[in-house]
């Protein structure tokens, strides 16, 4: 099962993460299938590098989105999207 999830990187104490679409059995770093975005916590503004169609194409493809990769895409339209795209 493929999985969108955050693949931490950064140094200690100032995190920032790539989305990733990884199969479920892999570790969080591990290897990972393809790269969708950033995700900079710590930054003010542009804390999002979100790589649309690759992730509309991720869900329409049936990949799992855990919790936080969903409230990033909410947050930035992608959901939404995915959603009206569904229902043409």
């Amino acid at each position: 099962m493929v999985k969108l999830r955050l693949k931490r990187t950064g140094s200690k104490k100032k995190p920032s993460y790539r989305i990733v679409a990884a199969d479920s059995r892999d570790k969080r770093d591990g290897s990972f299938i393809e790269l969708i975005g950033t995700y900079h916590p710590l930054e003010e503004s542009n804390k999002y590098n979100i790589n649309e169609e690759v992730a509309i194409k991720w869900l329409n493809m049936g990949a799992m989105p855990t919790d936080t990769v969903r409230s990033i895409f909410s947050q930035v339209g992608i959901m939404e999207k995915f959603h009206n795209s569904k229902r043409k």
